[in-house]
C-alpha cells in the first residue's frame, strides 16, 4: 500500500486522524496527513472538508488549537494547523486570529539567577515558545511557531526575530540542536534528528554558519538510519535547502533510503503510525509539492535585529465559577479523607534475587521471587501493561532497561497465563521512540513474543483527579493504556541521578505522562519539583508491582552520563518506596534523605524505614556496594536527623 493510500483508509469516520488506527482525532497527525494530501484536493474533496471540519473543533474558538480532551494549557499544534491550513490554500484572512493568538503566547523566562547559570549554557533570557501555557519555552515548538507564522507572512515580526535568536543559541555549534540545552549540570549533551529538522525548516534563507553545520549534522545522522521518521523530517528539511550543493547530491539517495525502509517495514507487517505515513508521503514528492518550503516573499531571511520582546507576565490561574470552586472544595475535601485513609501494600516485603549476568537464566530467578508474590498479586487471565526505563539510546552507556531483562519478564507473565502483556513507554528526550525500541534491542524481543508497544507520549490521554496534590496541579493527563491495566508494573534500571539523588521505579514513573499534554522533557512536571510530580504521579495511578533491573546499574552522573556498576542483582516488591529504599541501600546510597522516598513516606505511598521492610531472598548486607554518588548530592538530599 502507498502511503496516500494506507493515509485514506486510516482517516476517521467523522473525519481527521489519530496516531494510530481506531484512535480518537489527534491534532499533529491530523495536520500532518491533511499537509500530505494538500496536493490531491480534488480527488479527495469530502474527505479534507471533513477533516478540516474535525480539526476545527478542537479550536478554542480564539485561535489556538488544543486537544479538547487532553491537557488545555498545550497550545502547540496551533503552529501545525497554521502551517496545514496555509498548504490548503486557507485565505489568510481566516487564519488572523491564529496568526494573532500564536504571536501573542510566551515562555517564561529566567533573569539573573547564578544557580541556573551553573546547571544550563543557554541564554534564558530569550522569548520563544513553549509546549503550554505558562511554562519555559523549547527548540521544537519555538522552531514550528516561528516556521507557521513565517509561512503566513509574519518573517519580519519582532517575536519571529527573537525566536530565531533562541534557536540559534541553543543549537550546537558543529550542528545540531535538541529540546533543550547543550550542556546540563556540566555534562554536554547531544543534538537530535528531529529537532534539528524542525530547526532547518524555520531558518530557511539563514546563512548562519550554525545553520550549515546543522545541514551537515543532518545528512551525516541520518545517512545510516533506516527510521522512517527520521528519514522523513531529514528529507523534508533537506529539500528546503537544497542551494547547498552537498544537499542536493544527497537527495536522491535518501529519497531511496526512504522507499526502501517504508517496503521493508510494511513487508514485514509492523505497523506504521499515521504520521510516519504522512512523513514519507511528503518526502517523497517534496519536488513537486512542499508545503513547509517557503517561497516568494515568505523565503526572505528574517532581520537579524529587531524591537525589544518582553517576556511574559505572570499570570495568575483563572479563578474558578462559584459552582466550580464548590466542586473543588469537596473534591479536595474528599482526596484529603481518601490520603488520611491510605495504607501502603499490605505485602511489603522486598525479594533481592542474584543475577550474575544477563545470558543467565534470568526466567528461573523471576520464578523464584514471583513465588512470594503470587497470592497477592495473580497474573493469571490478567492485561499487564510492563513500563520500562527507555531514556536516549548510547551503545556505550547503559541507561536503559535492558530488553534481555524485559524479555524474561514477559516469559514470566505469559508462564503465569496472562491475559495479555503490552510493553509500553514515553520518553521525556526523545520523541521518536519508536527508534529507542530498535536501537536499543527491544524491538526484537516485542516481535519473538508478539507484544504490543504503547508509546505513552502519544496515548489517549485521560484527565484524572490528582491524588497526591503535592504540585498543586488539581488534575493529571494519563494514559488510557496505563489507566486500564489490570496489572501495571514498573521496570526501571539501577541507577543514580543528578538531581533526585537515584532514578528507580517512581521516577520511572515520569515516562507514562503524554509528552502531547506535557510537552518533552515534561519540564513543568520537572519544574513543579521532582519528588512532588513522582508522588503525585504515584498516588493517582500506582503500580502493582517493581521489578528492578540492578544486573548492570549506573553510578556517578546518572541518568545518561554515569558509568555501568556490575551489581548483578534483580529486586522485586508490591512497595515501591519499599523498593526504592531497598535499592539506594544496595547502592550504598542514603535511602532517608532521598527526597521522593521521604515525600512518598509522608504521604503513605510505602515503607521506608529498613525495619519496617522485611527482606526475603538475598541480604543487603551480601549484596550492597558503594556506588559513586552523583555530583554534588549533598545539596538535593534531605537533612540528616540528628541524633536522639
Amino acid at each position: 500500500m502507498k502511503p496516500l493510500d494506507a493515509l485514506v483508509s486510516l482517516v476517521r469516520a467523522d473525519g481527521g486522524w489519530g496516531y494510530q488506527r481506531d484512535q480518537e482525532i489527534q491534532l499533529e497527525p491530523t495536520c500532518m496527513a491533511l499537509m500530505a494530501l494538500a496536493g490531491h484536493q480534488a480527488a479527495y474533496a469530502d474527505l479534507i472538508a471533513r477533516s478540516r471540519a474535525a480539526l476545527e473543533t478542537q479550536s478554542d474558538g480564539k485561535g489556538l488549537y488544543r486537544l479538547l480532551r487532553g491537557r488545555p494549557e498545550a497550545f502547540w499544534p496551533t503552529a501545525l494547523s497554521l502551517a496545514a491550513r496555509a498548504a490548503l490554500g486557507e485565505p489568510k484572512a481566516n487564519r488572523e486570529a491564529s496568526i494573532r493568538r500564536l504571536l501573542e503566547v510566551r515562555g517564561r523566562t529566567i533573569i539573573g539567577d547564578p544557580e541556573v547559570d551553573k546547571i544550563v549554557d543557554i541564554d534564558t533570557t530569550k522569548v520563544g515558545w513553549p509546549w503550554a501555557d505558562g511554562t519555559f519555552a523549547w527548540a521544537e515548538p519555538t522552531a514550528w511557531a516561528v516556521l507557521a507564522l513565517r509561512l503566513n507572512g509574519e518573517g519580519d515580526h519582532p517575536r519571529v526575530i527573537e525566536g530565531v535568536k533562541l534557536l540559534l543559541d541553543r543549537c550546537f555549534e558543529d550542528g545540531g540542536i535538541n529540546y533543550g540545552s547543550r550542556r546540563m549540570l556540566g555534562i554536554i549533551t547531544e543534538p537530535i534528528p528531529g529537532p534539528t529538522a524542525i530547526f532547518l525548516l524555520a531558518l530557511q534563507g539563514s546563512d548562519d554558519p550554525r545553520v550549515a553545520a546543522a545541514r551537515q549534522y543532518l545528512m551525516r545522522v541520518v545517512e545510516p538510519m533506516t527510521d522512517l521518521e527520521h528519514l522523513g523530517w531529514a528529507k523534508l528539511a533537506l529539500a528546503a535547502h537544497d542551494h547547498d550543493p552537498a544537499v542536493r547530491e544527497f537527495l536522491p539517495k535518501l529519497d531511496a533510503q526512504i522507499q526502501r525502509a517504508y517496503d521493508t517495514q510494511t513487508a514485514e507487517g509492523r505497523p506504521v503510525s499515521v504520521l510516519r505515513h504522512a512523513l514519507v508521503e511528503l518526502a517523497l514528492h517534496t519536488s513537486e509539492r512542499h508545503p513547509l518550503r517557503l517561497t516568494g516573499e515568505n523565503a526572505r531571511p528574517v532581520p537579524a535585529t529587531g524591537e525589544t520582546v518582553p517576556p511574559a507576565k505572570p499570570q495568575a490561574p483563572p479563578k474558578p465559577g462559584f459552582v466550580e470552586g464548590i466542586k473543588s472544595k469537596v473534591r479536595n475535601f474528599m482526596i484529603r479523607g481518601l490520603g488520611a485513609m491510605r495504607q501502603p501494600p499490605e505485602f511489603g516485603s522486598i525479594h533481592i534475587g542474584k543475577a550474575p549476568e544477563y545470558e543467565g537464566d534470568l526466567l528461573a530467578v523471576l520464578k523464584g521471587q514471583y513465588e512470594h508474590y503470587r497470592p497477592h498479586l495473580p497474573f493469571a487471565g490478567k492485561r499487564i501493561v510492563l513500563k520500562p526505563n527507555l531514556v536516549e539510546f548510547r551503545k556505550a552507556q547503559v541507561i536503559n532497561t535492558d530488553p534481555r531483562f524485559i524479555d524474561a519478564v514477559i516469559q514470566l507473565c505469559k508462564a503465569e497465563g496472562a491475559a495479555e502483556v503490552i510493553v509500553a513507554e514515553g520518553p521525556g528526550h526523545w520523541r521518536n521512540v519508536e527508534f529507542l525500541v530498535e536501537e536499543s534491542g527491544l524491538g526484537r524481543v516485542l516481535r519473538k513474543h508478539d507484544v504490543k508497544f504503547v508509546d505513552l507520549n502519544h496515548d489517549e490521554p485521560v484527565k484524572v483527579p490528582n491524588l497526591g496534590r503535592t504540585t498543586g496541579l488539581d488534575y493529571l493527563y494519563m494514559p488510557r493504556t496505563v489507566m486500564s491495566a489490570d496489572v501495571f508494573i514498573s521496570l526501571p534500571k539501577m541507577k543514580t541521578h543528578h538531581w533526585a539523588g537515584a532514578t528507580l521505579s517512581l521516577k520511572n514513573l515520569f515516562g507514562i505522562m503524554p509528552g502531547i499534554c506535557y510537552g518533552w522533557p515534561k519540564n513543568e512536571l520537572h519544574w513543579r519539583g521532582i519528588p512532588n510530580s513522582i508522588i503525585d504521579i504515584a498516588l493517582t495511578q500506582t503500580p502493582h508491582m517493581a521489578i528492578v533491573d540492578g544486573i548492570v546499574g549506573m553510578e556517578g552522573d546518572g541518568p545518561l552520563s554515569g558509568d555501568a556498576r556490575h551489581s548483578g542483582v534483580m529486586v522485586m516488591g508490591l512497595d515501591l518506596v519499599a523498593v526504592d529504599a531497598t535499592c539506594c541501600r544496595l547502592m550504598k546510597l542514603p535511602a532517608g534523605r532521598i527526597p521522593t522516598l521521604v515525600l512518598g513516606n509522608l504521604m503513605k505511598l510505602g515503607r521506608l524505614a529498613e525495619a519496617d521492610i522485611p527482606q526475603i531472598g538475598e541480604t543487603i548486607a551480601s549484596m550492597a556496594q558503594d556506588y559513586v554518588w552523583p555530583p554534588k548530592m549533598e545539596t538535593i538530599l534531605m537533612p540528616e536527623k540528628p541524633a536522639v
